[in-house]
């Protein structure tokens, strides 16, 4: 196979791959963390009890599924030796703030499904928890710029 026109479909995997796993990573650093150890919300607390631990087994349910898209591509990519780490961990990178934004601001602001904690003043909680977001999603196109004219090995 020549490595012309392989180059834009293994960049799109590698770009694929780091934004499945930077996604699911953050979703299930989130659920793992907030739902389940510290008990501050559910993924849908505008129901009873139930309704937020299925609310939770579905955000886990595809959390886990990105993560292991993500790995599978990213296994595949390094076999066929077609691996470019700044491209990848820049996707990682916007994967990963993307939803942590996401999650921040249209689903605790705008949506109301949940809020980061409740019976507390909440704008120490949400700048905590975006910001990080902000920081990785800028630190993810930064390294996504710069591998854009590099070549995949």
């Amino acid at each position: 196979m020549s490595d012309g026109p392989a180059r834009p479909a293994a960049r799109r995997r590698l770009l694929v791959s780091g934004l499945l796993l930077g996604l699911g990573t953050a979703g299930a650093v989130d659920e793992i963390v907030f739902h389940q150890l510290l008990h501050w919300h559910h993924f849908y607390d505008r129901a009873g009890g139930a309704a937020g631990l299925v609310s939770d087994g579905l955000l886990h349910a595809g959390t886990f599924s990105a993560a292991v898209a993500g790995t599978a591509l990213l296994a595949d990519a390094r076999r066929r030796g077609r691996f470019l780490p700044p491209l990848w961990w820049g996707a990682l990178l916007t994967g990963a703030g993307a939803f942590q934004v996401w999650d921040g601001l249209v689903h605790h602001k705008l949506l109301r499904l949940h809020q980061v904690r409740y019976g507390v003043d909440l704008t120490g909680y949400d700048v905590g928890w975006v910001l990080p977001g902000v920081l990785l999603l800028v630190a993810g196109v930064v390294l996504l710029r710069r591998a854009g004219t590099a070549p995949v090995r």
